[in-house]
């Protein structure tokens, strides 16, 4: 199991995470932007346009968290894709290998606190995206994964990074 990395970025914050996933760019493209692909792994819908300067909105269909606006930044299928989401930026950067795709995903925020928490998350949405690829059902549900994941986080990223948990009635462990 590789952890994300996390990066001090003078004052904001970024995870980093690479996967090699054994599929072409625009089957990996099609599962980051195709809302039936997304709910799959996707922790919210995202409504708006696929274009740059599009505005989006992010939405929990089960409540688990706000809804919040964002921005389309970067669209350049099948290569990169970058939205604001919030005060946060994630970017999705897709190149060809030999065998598949290499996707490097970064979330960049502000909080310190928050690292340990999103790490995880993320972590186990590309779980997830790897699993939808491969068109399997994985072995563990999203929160069972969360606890598994969250302690090599605790670990890694240290007690300064994990001072932000959970919203309340979220915490995978209740």
């Amino acid at each position: 199991m590789t952890l994300g990395e996390l990066h001090d970025l003078d004052g904001r914050w970024q995870l980093r995470f690479t996967r090699h996933l054994p599929h072409p760019p625009q089957k990996v493209w099609r599962a980051l932007t195709e809302p039936e692909h997304l709910g799959a792994w996707f922790p919210a819908e995202i409504h708006g346009d696929r274009r740059p300067g599009a505005a989006l909105t992010f939405v929990f269909a089960g409540g688990e968290g706000p809804t919040t606006s964002g921005e389309m930044l970067i669209y350049e299928p099948p290569a990169a894709l970058e939205v604001s989401w919030g005060d946060d930026r994630l970017r999705f950067e897709l190149a060809p290998e030999a065998d598949g795709t290499v996707l490097t995903f970064l979330s960049t925020f502000g909080a310190l606190g928050r690292a340990s928490r999103d790490g995880t998350g993320w972590h186990a949405c590309l779980d997830l995206l790897a699993y939808d690829l491969a068109d399997e059902t994985p072995p563990w549900d999203p929160g069972q994964r969360w606890v598994h994941l969250h302690p090599s986080y605790l670990e890694s990223f240290g007690p300064e990074a994990s001072t932000i948990g959970p919203p309340p009635g979220n915490d995978p462990r209740e």
